[in-house]
């Protein structure tokens, strides 16, 4: 074997597990867990199975958490006598598809979807026993429900009956009959429905926008027993008083957007304007008996990108703006690929009062945030936080009595399942974000740090990869700061023009103000593999293409970070090439002085599935220094840092028999990932090491495409 480990320290700074060490008397909410929705499938089942968890509910005392899994058609249920650890209680299976869920005494009231067609909805009300999973009532509800809310004395429900439209006709627009209704149905005290009391409420005639066609989208119900109704295509408000009357109703209303992208280009350019943007709001939740707060996603034709308090008598106490899209474009989760839709996309709202203090939490489905808003006065809102609250957040149940914040997410991806996620509130400092880019004297969207050096200072230089092919950038980082702080972007240039065709993966100190980048090819796509030399204002001053031996050879999983020893780059490349041995991959050496390329091979642990390679590395002293990984999330088995000496880069001609370097396992960096809360994020892919050690370490949020967009920006010692 090629390779020692050596001892291991604890991080440094590791935020998460520091996050108890603010002020005194300091209040935040910090993830403490995230439960994964396939750990309640029963033993043998199949697991690669699309799981969801969209709408969550708790019970009165606050230590089962249930929620609706669409594509299983099932209800989860989750242990959380001790947040810290959830614990699975298991699906209870259901004769259709849950659309949503709310809690009365021992009873979860679903909401079935059975519709046959578009034009043939059905569905009914189910009152499930949470602890053994059995039946105990069921009401016809005549057509499709989409959502459920239980009044505050527990003594009745009211469900959203959408009939929604079918997207491919007509344009996907309304009206498409039959119309959507309202219902409400009393409960008993043992929290059955009453199937006899049920009351259909009309709410057709009202909107501007086919007033024939409403379709309901999400009630909520204040202490007065009054609904409040959102009808989301119609871009509609009701207020539906306590005898089934429509107390009021008006439109949502619209916005004028300046600042935005509305363009998805590889870029992000927050240039454009739109104006008279419908809200079109999704979820809405009651503030106090006289204003409620709606998260305005759009439909058809808006989207807002913010959310919005209205007094129920139609009034906008508060409009967000773009300020809350902007806020999330600081912590570097704005979802460039939906730019030309509606950008962050806030789907869900929470309120509760924590200690004294109202809150509002604003759920975006597509940055895979929540924003936690103190709204003591709710014609100012004041943002105190930002949680990372996994991919797609669909549903949001606050514990306030329990100071846990719940957050059910709708989405999984290649790797992590759909997850549920429990944050507390306690004493001590914010965990998240990491990096952020709030109080650059411009605004600076950034994502898929891929690649970073150490500078001077405290200064770290790190690149974006081809997620924004169109904008390739040299972020500078004050890591002095708390959060560190992205202070500048240089953009990079090619003859003056902005430079294209490139997928930064590593980055290195020239020694004279500017940098080498290493960019990892993509021959399909034009984009070669290369090393660009680039000044300090940001223009490619020349390009080494890798050499002939290699492109002969060559696959796309190339370059992944560049090193500058003495006259030579280093480059790591992340997987092995047709020439390599298994469990081997080339670190490239380039001589600056020569023009003259070689290499040596770096032994890789074996991947147990997936694969694993380097991702990174970077010069210091007498040694480099290279993050190895696989591509796993939570089962990850190899997320570390290892160490060449200097001594034993000795390259070969390439085409010859390359020598075998030595490695040192340096540090474990899986203990540091599994503290932040959540679950194992595949890609650590940044590692600048200062002249004194203090070394920092980086995630890719893959520009938030299908990801929970999470960037970690931490300090390791070793």
């Amino acid at each position: 074997m090629h390779f020692r480990t050596i001892c291991l320290t604890s991080a440094l700074a590791l935020s998460a597990a520091t996050a108890h060490a603010g002020a005194h008397g300091e209040m935040n909410f910090n993830r403490i867990a995230s439960f994964a929705t396939v750990s309640n499938m029963a033993e043998g089942e199949d697991t690669s199975r699309e799981t969801s968890a969209e709408i969550i509910a708790a019970t009165a005392d606050g230590m089962t958490l249930v929620y609706t899994d669409s594509p299983l058609g099932v209800l989860g249920r989750i242990d959380i006598t001790d947040p810290a650890n959830p614990q699975p209680l298991g699906n209870i299976a259901l004769g259709g598809e849950p659309t949503a869920v709310g809690i009365a005494g021992g009873m979860a009231i679903v909401g079935v979807n059975t519709s046959a067609s578009y034009t043939d909805p059905s569905g009914y009300l189910a009152a499930i026993n949470i602890d053994d999973g059995s039946e105990a009532e069921q009401c016809d509800l005549g057509g499709q429900p989409d959502s459920v809310a239980i009044a505050k004395d527990g003594s009745f429900a009211a469900v959203a009956i959408e009939n929604e439209r079918d997207e491919d006709l007509g344009d996907g627009r309304v009206g498409q009959m039959p119309a959507g209704f309202l219902v409400k149905v009393g409960l008993t005290a043992e929290g059955l429905p009453d199937c006899d009391t049920l009351q259909k409420i009309e709410l057709t005639g009202l909107a501007d926008v086919a007033p024939e066609d409403p379709e309901p989208e999400f009630v909520d119900i204040n202490a007065l027993g009054e609904v409040v109704v959102s009808l989301q295509e119609n871009n509609h408000m009701v207020v539906v008083g306590a005898d089934g009357s429509v107390m009021s109703h008006f439109s949502a209303g619209a916005v004028d957007l300046e600042g935005i992208d509305t363009t998805e280009e590889g870029a992000l350019t927050f240039t454009d304007s739109q104006s008279g943007v419908v809200r079109e709001p999704d979820a809405v939740k009651w503030l106090d008996d006289n204003h409620f707060a709606t998260a305005n996603e759009g439909d058809m034709d808006g989207g807002s990108r913010g959310w919005t308090i209205f007094h129920k008598d139609g009034t906008v106490v508060y409009e967000s703006g773009t300020s809350f899209e902007r806020a999330l474009i600081e912590i570097g989760h704005y979802p460039e690929e939906r730019s030309g839709n509606k950008g962050v996309e806030p789907e869900s709202i929470e309120t509760a009062t924590f200690g004294d203090t109202p809150m509002v939490f604003v759920g975006s489905e597509r940055g895979s945030v929540v924003g936690v808003y103190d709204v003591t006065d709710p014609t100012a809102p004041v943002l105190k936080q930002l949680l990372p609250s996994g991919i797609g957040p669909e549903g949001y149940v606050a514990l306030p009595e329990r100071n846990l914040l719940v957050s059910a997410n709708e989405v999984g991806d290649a790797g992590p399942n759909a997850h549920v996620m429990l944050f507390e509130y306690a004493e001590g400092a914010a965990s998240y974000p990491q990096l952020t880019s709030a109080g650059a004297d411009e605004l600076i969207g950034w994502g898929a740090i891929s690649g970073m050096v150490a500078g001077e200072n405290g200064i770290v230089y790190a690149v974006n990869d081809s997620f924004y092919g169109m904008q390739p950038t040299i972020f500078t980082i004050d890591t002095t700061q708390s959060p560190a702080r992205i202070t500048d972007a240089l953009r990079i240039t090619r003859e003056g023009a902005p430079a294209q065709l490139m997928d930064m993966e590593g980055i290195a100190l020239d020694g004279d103000g500017g940098f080498y980048v290493a960019s990892e090819g993509r021959l399909d796509r034009g984009i070669l593999h290369a090393i660009h030399h680039v000044s300090a204002e940001g223009e490619i001053e020349e390009t080494i293409p890798f050499p002939k031996g290699i492109m002969a050879v060559e696959r796309r999983w190339a370059a992944e970070g560049v090193a500058k020893v003495g006259d030579t780059l280093w480059v790591a490349i992340q997987r092995e090439f047709d020439d390599d041995p298994e469990n081997h991959t080339k670190l490239l050496a380039y001589n600056l002085e020569s023009g003259e390329w070689g290499a040596v091979h770096y032994p890789k642990e074996a991947a147990e599935s997936g694969w694993v390679g380097l991702s990174e590395i970077t010069a210091h002293d007498d040694h480099v220094y290279l993050i190895e990984r696989d591509n796993k999330f939570s089962d990850a088995q190899v997320k570390q840092i290892t160490r060449v000496s200097v001594d034993q880069l000795t390259p070969a001609p390439i085409g010859s028999e390359l020598p075998v370097v030595e490695k040192e396992v340096v540090y474990d960096l899986i203990p540091d990932l599994k503290a932040q809360g959540g679950y194992v994020v595949d890609k650590v892919e940044g590692l600048a090491i200062f002249e004194d050690g203090t070394t920092w370490v980086s995630t890719d949020n893959d520009g938030v495409d299908d990801s929970s967009g999470e960037t970690f920006f931490w300090t390791v010692q070793f």
